[in-house]
């Protein structure tokens, strides 16, 4: 089923298919430690407002703590991409993906079972902010960002494998067997193992390019645009009728 948008109480929930977590297909995932697949498969995202902040929450088809964490989920990286504003970065930094149609991001929040971080976009650099709280109940990871503004905004979502032995988190996929990684057809693949997409768009593990879910076109932009023709509307208008009343004073 492709993702919802249900807009209930000011919140925004997306669904995603159920037992996806094999990247292209055939990513096969670590055995030492052995990794669930259930516990890396987006099943849901919702953004609700937290004040002027966001809360999210992101459903997965199990839990798992392979590495023993005190956290007590370590199976996953979970990175959220979020669309506020006009421009944005367009690169997924450390996935092997990039947004599509010419969006980009402002945040950047990513959670593992050892911590969470929050990045903002600010010109060419990345600044990073006040560390998001983020939580397990259940089966759905609970973020509370505070520095993240609510509203009906653009989002990418991944999931990922979990390794503390990466300077980023997450175990990248390659061609080679190995027990202790995730094996697929190619190196240089998408990192990810599930993303946030309706089931017909495999554009991520085709073509390095994952779309948003949300609120895709920067409706401002558009607002500006009919304003500035509305704007030469009224101009010609008035101009119309000042050579109009002319005619008629010279008549």
């Amino acid at each position: 089923m492709p993702p919802l948008t249900l807009f209930a109480a000011a919140a925004l929930t997306f669904a995603d298919p159920a037992g996806d977590a094999h990247g292209d297909g055939g990513y096969l995932l670590p055995q030492r430690p052995a990794v669930s697949a259930e516990a890396l498969d987006l099943r849901t995202f919702e953004a609700e407002p937290l004040g002027t902040g966001t809360r999210f929450k992101v459903g997965f088809g199990g839990q798992q703590n392979p590495w023993e964490l005190a956290s007590g989920f370590s199976a996953g990286v979970t990175d959220i991409f979020v669309k506020t504003d006009a421009g944005g970065r367009q690169d997924l930094p450390g996935l092997n993906l990039r947004t599509a149609d010419g969006n980009g991001w402002q945040y950047h929040l990513k959670v593992t079972g050892a911590g969470a971080t929050l990045e903002q976009v600010r010109g060419d650099e990345l600044a990073r902010l006040p560390d998001p709280r983020a939580r397990m109940d259940g089966t759905e990871l609970i973020i509370e960002a505070p520095e993240v503004p609510f509203g009906r905004h653009a989002y990418w979502v991944t999931s990922s494998v979990y390794t503390p032995l990466s300077p980023t988190g997450r175990l990248e996929p390659g061609a080679t067997a190995n027990p202790s990684g995730v094996q697929a057809n190619a190196d240089r693949v998408p990192v990810p193992v599930d993303v946030l997409a309706s089931p017909e768009d495999r554009r991520a593990y085709t073509d390095g390019v994952l779309a948003p879910v949300g609120q895709t076109r920067d409706w401002r932009l558009a607002t500006l645009a009919g304003l500035g023709v509305l704007g030469l509307l009224i101009t010609g208008l008035s101009v119309w009728r000042s050579w109009r009343a002319r005619g008629e004073a010279g008549a």
